[in-house]
């Protein structure tokens, strides 16, 4: 029965994506259906998104988990009869699965209620693809004496059945920048009388790529990729202006830091020495997902009762903005498989949603697990 639930909810949230910021139905259909199962609503000031808890009737630790409400702006094309209803809108990246999995927890949760020894507190977080969503709960205080959160994502290169796990860095660090590059316009039959920024431009995006050759250690890892080039508004004018977009990558603060440097010193010096000058905006993402280790036995043990199959997890470089609760208290995020037909962000993505059910009993257990060795460590203590 619970399977059924959780799958025509994550159907009714696939139909109906909203971008972030926007996910007012979706809110109003996360409480809708918490409010059905006598789930008590918590009091955070959030425009969308919604906070809600199970147990604290025997006093005890404050666990979180997270799920991420929010679709992208995508056209979705797998053809399923409850896709999206909304042109250039679809949850290509599973948010519904995670949604629909973790009211499952609790769901799940509120069935044994009081023998809780202690609290659950369920997130259901708006804007995670803009990264800024995590930090809109965190300003709310709604991390307050929580002691650990969990979260997840979907990985469609895993099988339904499978669970990625390990502690330390998970998911990449994302990093945005703009440079802009001022030259000299002048006509295109004179290039000398000005200085083309494209040539700039060009210099640079070779040059950066030189930063994960040469500056950064073998055994390390960062990606430096420039996505977007724009300069000029006719075919005979060299413009007086270019622009280059792109993101940086990584799982290590000091490679990051050193990245981020090494990229302002290319950026100054090949300017310089084409005799222009150079600008850096930076767009700073979410650190790197990074799992703390006391977390991983719980994580593990949990699996291994609910008759996972455990696997290490590859580390992504994409990047997750569940980083920024790391920042604040222990966190823990695994990948989930959903033998999915494509990855993240893709027209035709779609989850196995066996999965639900497997992912709703996970959190469930590893929440109760982790409130049992809160209380044993306060016990220790």
């Amino acid at each position: 029965m619970l399977e059924q639930q959780l799958i025509e909810m994550r159907r009714h949230l696939h139909s109906n994506p909203e971008l972030s910021y926007e996910e007012f139905e979706t809110t109003k259909s996360i409480r809708g259906w918490l409010e059905e199962a006598g789930i008590r609503i918590a009091d955070y000031s959030l425009t969308t998104g919604i906070i809600a808890e199970v147990g604290g009737y025997h006093g005890g630790p404050i666990i979180a988990v997270r799920a991420d409400i929010d679709a992208l702006a995508i056209q979705e094309d797998t053809g399923l009869p409850y896709a999206s209803l909304f042109p250039g809108k679809m949850h290509a990246c599973g948010h519904d699965f995670h949604t629909a999995s973790i009211l499952g927890t609790a769901l799940l949760l509120k069935r044994r209620e009081h023998e809780l020894k202690g609290t659950v507190r369920f997130i259901f977080q708006p804007a995670e693809e803009k990264a800024k969503g995590a930090k809109q709960v965190i300003a709310t205080g709604a991390l307050k004496g929580v002691q650990a959160i969990f979260g997840m994502h979907n990985k469609p290169d895993l099988p339904t059945g499978t669970i990625g796990i390990k502690s330390g860095a998970l998911m990449a660090a994302a990093d945005g920048f703009a440079v802009e590059v001022k030259g000299i316009g002048t006509h295109a039959a004179v290039p000398e009388a000005g200085v083309d920024p494209i040539v700039v431009a060009s210099h640079m995006v070779t040059a950066l790529q030189s930063i994960v050759s040469r500056n950064i250690g073998s055994l390390q890892s960062a990606v430096i990729s420039v996505t977007r080039i724009n300069s000029g508004t006719a075919w005979n004018v060299i413009s007086e202006s270019a622009m280059l977009d792109g993101t940086i990558r990584t799982f290590d603060i000091e490679v990051r830091n050193h990245v981020l440097k090494r990229f302002q010193q290319i950026i100054d010096g090949v300017a310089s020495a084409f005799g222009t000058t150079a600008s850096v905006r930076w767009l700073p993402g979410p650190p790197s997902v990074h799992n703390d280790a006391s977390l991983e036995s719980l994580a593990i043990e949990a699996a291994e009762s609910a008759g996972l199959h455990v696997v290490t997890a590859i580390p992504s470089p994409a990047g997750e903005d569940f980083a920024f609760y790391q920042q604040e208290i222990p966190g823990f995020f695994v990948f989930m498989g959903t033998s999915g037909p494509q990855e993240w962000h893709h027209p035709a993505f779609d989850v196995d949603e066996q999965a639900l059910s497997i992912s709703a009993h996970y959190f469930a257990d590893l929440s109760q697990r982790a409130i049992q060795q809160f209380l044993l460590n306060d016990q220790l203590d």
